[in-house]
């Protein structure tokens, strides 16, 4: 009976010894894209495209690629709104702005097969949305009136809503 109950509080020791150790073990820790920060970002886009006299649909995804925010201007095509997703999904799983990856799959022989992907929207306006160095999700623009009006206007939000980052 003592072996017994000395085999149980050694058993017993051990649970609360591994229990004690995965939770002084620190776990994965990163940032997220809000809802509330998606909708500022969709607003400070639409407004920087509204300040030039431009409409557009404004994406935002979070890290995983999941779209948090969608805004569209009137009298937008519908095609617009799927490649406003689309510029974002590229941003977001490159980590990079959809200009600078439709620049490297143009100049780079070895990276061509990037127009293959169906995901992947090669032209600007995709922007990765950064906070402390950490990409957390990404703005989509299309509709304003061509690629780099779409990019502007989503780096224009971007300085608005998060000036300290380096995007």
């Amino acid at each position: 009976m003592t072996l017994r109950l000395a085999s149980l509080s050694l058993l017993g020791a051990t649970l609360l010894a591994g229990t004690a150790m995965a939770d002084s073990t620190p776990g994965l820790q990163h940032r997220d894209m809000s809802l509330a920060l998606a909708n500022q970002l969709v607003d400070a886009t639409l407004d920087a495209c509204h300040s030039d006299d431009r409409t557009a649909v404004v994406a935002v995804l979070d890290r995983g690629g999941n779209l948090v925010a969608l805004q569209r201007d009137d009298n937008i095509g519908p095609h617009n709104t799927l490649a406003a997703q689309r510029k974002a999904y590229t941003s977001i799983s490159t980590k990079s702005t959809s200009r600078k990856m439709a620049e490297i799959a143009q100049n780079d022989a070895s990276s061509a097969n990037l127009t293959t992907i169906d995901e992947l929207l090669l032209l600007g306006g995709g922007v990765p949305v950064r906070v402390e160095d950490e990409v957390i999700g990404a703005i989509g623009v299309a509709g304003g009136g061509g690629s780099a009006v779409d990019e502007g206007c989503a780096m224009q939000a971007l300085e608005n809503v998060l000036p300290n980052q380096k995007q």
